[in-house]
């Protein structure tokens, strides 16, 4: 995961709305997404060697008419990878987790006849916990998308986080009541107070207490909040991210998470 130095550069990124041109009648999504975290919700499956992105998109990450992103400039158009593109700033960019995710739902057929899927991308990589609390820039900029995507339509928040708080102890020891309380807070700011929160249990981490992250992660302790596992899945060569291949595989384990949670 990439410094938190860079955290800067996302103040730059543009976050009011643009007119759309005349005549044209903007696409909105059935149902939304927020995506969120650090550089594994990011993407960065193909992106580990020699400073670029490899191009690689695999069928179940191919543009769809039916799976649209917010642009950074909080506009919907449709998705394509790298789907982070303007929004993980100051980061080599790759796959994630969002556009299988986004297919895999389409593909289940639980959604009405002609429902379109609408990503929210808010992940920034190199991100402790502590940097997405409320009043943080990260947070405010999360509430500013989602609240542009539209309150009503939105089904979930997909997280993926934790690698940098393996660093400190005091940090991975933290975790839980970070995590909790942000939940929380996110319910009440957005007023979904049943908000489904599905998190990814870490593969990986930049130091040493991996173990007490996931430890935490599994003891977080809140009403609708789903936990999917990345350990086991494949790891590229930089020890951290994971592959394309594993990204997709994400996805759909997203994607199944979020389908058990919501059928009736």
């Amino acid at each position: 995961m990439e410094p938190t130095m860079l955290l800067l550069l996302v103040l730059a990124a543009p976050i009011t709305a643009l007119a759309p041109a005349a005549g044209a009648a903007e696409r909105t999504p059935t149902v939304v997404f927020i995506l969120a975290g650090q550089s594994n919700m990011g993407g960065r499956g193909g992106a580990t060697v020699g400073g670029k992105w490899d191009g690689y998109v695999p069928p179940e990450c191919a543009p769809s008419p039916r799976t649209l992103r917010l642009s950074p400039a909080l506009q919907w158009e449709e998705a394509r990878e790298p789907l982070h593109a303007g929004v993980d700033v100051g980061n080599v960019l790759g796959v994630g987790p969002g556009m299988p995710f986004a297919h895999a739902v389409l593909r289940s057929n639980r959604l009405p006849k002609g429902s379109e899927v609408g990503l929210v991308p808010c992940a920034q990589g190199g991100t402790p916990i502590a940097n997405w609390t409320r009043g943080t820039d990260l947070y405010d900029r999360m509430l500013t998308r989602a609240r542009a995507a539209g309150t009503a339509k939105i089904a979930a928040m997909l997280w993926f986080q934790g690698e940098t708080d393996t660093i400190k102890k005091e940090d991975a020891l933290a975790y839980a009541g970070r995590m909790e309380a942000m939940v929380r807070d996110v319910r009440q700011d957005l007023a979904i107070p049943n908000l489904l929160v599905i998190q990814v249990g870490i593969a990986t981490g930049q130091g040493k207490f991996v173990d007490l992250v996931r430890k935490a992660q599994l003891e977080v302790k809140l009403p609708n909040l789903k936990y999917v596992d990345a350990k086991g899945l494949p790891i590229a060569n930089d020890f951290t991210h994971l592959t394309t291949q594993a990204q997709v595989r994400l996805g759909a384990m997203l994607a199944d998470a979020y389908l058990a949670a919501t059928l009736h």
